[in-house]
């Protein structure tokens, strides 16, 4: 599973990727998460709001970031 987080570094970018890496270990799965932070890459992928985030590169959530349990939900879909 290839986790993408995308963002510029601002609070909420951060908070997410700390969101999705305790998801992650609260659901036991590995996974490889890549912080993309190079905004022509973000709107390269269709980007506008961030965070975002992918899962095998299917985008999931633009704009927000949603709480540790939401995440540990979508992950073991």
């Amino acid at each position: 599973m290839k986790i993408e987080v995308f963002g510029t570094g601002c609070a909420k970018c951060k908070r997410l990727e700390r969101n999705v890496i305790e998801a992650l270990d609260q659901a036991g799965i590995k996974a490889e998460v890549v912080k993309i932070e190079d905004i022509d890459a973000i709107t390269d992928r269709g980007i506008m709001v961030t965070p975002a985030l992918a899962i095998d590169g299917m985008l999931r959530f633009m704009g927000k970031v949603p709480p540790v349990g939401e995440l540990v939900e979508m992950l073991k879909e």
